[in-house]
C-alpha cells in the first residue's frame, strides 16, 4: 500500500501511517528500531532496496531523507514537504516512509524527522554517499545510536579515512570496515592453526579501495608488526601474506568469490569469500547497536603509519647494505665532484704531481695499519721486562 502526501507536516504522515495499517489488517507495530537514510534521488532507489532486504532480518521504520535542491533564488524561500507512505509488501516487513525536503526545510531535517521516530527503539543513521565529516555533530547523526558511513563511494577514500579518525565518536562505523568482516574471522582462524610468530604483513588490493587500508590497519593493531599495502587489479581485497617463523600464511581470493588459504605443512584449502551486497552490510550492522571498539582503535592506528603501495617490503628483507658508503669512498678517493672532497683528491686545481701524491695519500692505507698495530707491537716487547722485574 502507497499514499502520497503532498505540502504536508510529520502530524498527517503519522495519521497515514495508523490509517494504512488498518486498512491492511495489521495494527500491531512490531518494529525493532528506526533506520534514518540520508541520501539524493540518484541513490535513493538502491539504499532503499538495500533497506528493505535488510528489514526481513530486521523489521523497521524506514526513514528516507531527500533534500532537494531548489533552482532558483525564488524556490529556496518556499518550504515544502512531500512524503510517500508505504506498507505492506512495498515496505518489506516493517514501514518505510520516504520525505523530500524543499527550500529552507532542508537545513532543518531533524525537526522533521524527530516526529515520526518509533518511541523507545533504537534509532541508527546511514548516509550510502555524501556523509558529513563528523557524524556524530550532525543534527541528524545526533539522534542516532550508530552512525553509518560508507568511505567506499568518496572520490577520495583514503582522506576520508584519515577525517573519520579525526572525528571518532563511539557509535560510527563504516560499511567498508563491514565489508572485511570475512577476511579478519579467517585470517584469526588461520593463526589459530599454528604456534608461531608473525614477522611481517602484505595485503593486497585494488586501488581506492578503503577496505584494504582498513584491514591493514586492523593487522597492524593487533600483531604489532610492519605491514605494506600493495596494488593489484581487484576486484577488492585480493590477498594477504604472512610471513611467520614458521613459513608464510597466504590468503588470495582472484576472483572476487572463492580465496585459497595456504599454510606451510599443510594442504590448500578452499574458502567461500564472495563479495557481499549492501543489503547483507546493513543487516550485519544492525545485529549490534554498541560501539565497535575494534573499529576504533584500527581506524586510529593511522594510514600514514603503513607501508606504501609500492614500497620495499617492510618484512623478511636483508640487512642494510653499506654499498652507498664504499660508493662515498671512491668518490672521494677518485676526486668526484658533488662528495665535497675534491682538493684531497688532487681535483682540477694544482700540478698533476700533486694530484698524484693526494691519490696516494687518500689511497693508501698502509700508513693506518701500520698505527693501528704499534701500540700492540710494543706492548709485546715490554712483557719480558715486567716478568723479569716481577721475579
Amino acid at each position: 500500500m502507497k499514499t502520497d502526501l503532498t505540502d504536508t507536516t510529520a502530524s498527517k504522515i503519522n495519521k497515514a501511517l495508523v490509517q494504512g495499517r488498518r486498512a491492511i489488517g495489521t495494527p500491531a507495530v512490531g518494529m525493532v528500531l528506526t533506520l534514518v537514510i540520508v541520501t539524493d534521488e540518484e541513490n535513493a532507489y538502491d539504499a532503499l532496496k538495500a533497506a528493505n532486504d535488510a528489514s526481513r532480518e530486521h523489521p523497521s521504520r524506514t526513514l528516507v531523507v531527500i533534500k532537494r535542491v531548489s533552482r532558483s533564488p525564488r524556490d529556496r524561500t518556499q518550504s515544502r514537504l512531500d512524503a510517500e507512505v508505504r506498507l505492506g509488501a512495498e515496505a518489506g516487513t516493517g514501514e518505510t516512509i520516504v520525505l523530500r525536503l524543499y527550500g529552507e526545510i532542508a537545513d532543518h531535517a531533524q525537526s522533521v524527522v524527530l516526529p515520526l521516530l518509533l518511541p523507545d527503539a533504537p534509532v541508527v543513521v546511514w548516509w550510502p554517499v555524501n556523509a558529513p565529516l563528523d557524524p556524530a555533530s550532525d543534527p541528524l547523526g545526533a539522534l542516532a545510536q550508530r552512525r553509518v558511513t560508507d568511505t567506499y563511494s568518496a572520490e577520495e577514500p583514503v582522506r576520508e579515512l584519515v577525517a573519520r579518525a579525526d572525528t571518532y565518536s563511539p557509535g560510527d562505523t563504516d560499511l567498508s570496515w563491514t565489508r572485511i568482516t570475512p577476511w579478519r574471522s579467517m585470517l584469526a582462524a588461520a593463526l589459530d592453526q599454528v604456534t608461531c610468530e608473525v614477522r611481517g604483513v602484505e595485503v593486497e588490493g585494488e586501488e581506492f579501495n578503503p577496505s584494504c587500508e582498513l584491514l591493514a590497519m586492523w593487522l597492524a593493531d593487533r600483531l604489532d608488526v610492519p605491514v605494506r599495502r600493495s596494488l593489484s587489479g581487484g576486484p577488492g581485497l585480493t590477498a594477504v601474506r604472512m610471513d611467520t617463523t614458521c613459513g608464510p600464511i597466504v590468503l588470495d581470493r582472484a576472483d572476487g568469490s572463492l580465496a585459497t588459504l595456504s599454510i606451510q605443512g599443510q594442504p590448500d584449502r578452499a574458502v567461500a569469500l564472495k563479495r557481499r551486497d549492501t543489503a547483507e552490510l546493513i543487516a550485519e550492522e544492525l545485529r549490534r547497536l554498541d560501539p565497535d571498539d575494534t573499529y576504533a582503535s584500527a581506524l586510529r592506528y593511522g594510514v600514514d603509519r603503513l607501508g606504501a603501495p609500492g614500497g620495499e617490503p617492510s618484512f623478511g628483507a636483508a640487512a642494510p647494505k653499506a654499498a652507498p658508503a664504499a660508493e662515498d669512498g671512491e668518490a672521494v678517493a677518485k676526486g668526484e665532484p658533488g662528495t665535497g672532497r675534491e682538493a684531497d683528491a688532487g681535483g682540477e686545481a694544482g700540478s698533476g704531481e700533486e694530484a698524484g701524491s693526494g691519490e696516494e695519500a687518500v689511497a693508501d692505507p698502509a700508513p693506518v695499519e701500520t698505527a693501528a698495530k704499534a701500540p700492540a707491537k710494543e706492548a709485546a716487547a715490554q712483557a719480558p721486562v715486567r716478568r723479569a722485574a716481577a721475579k
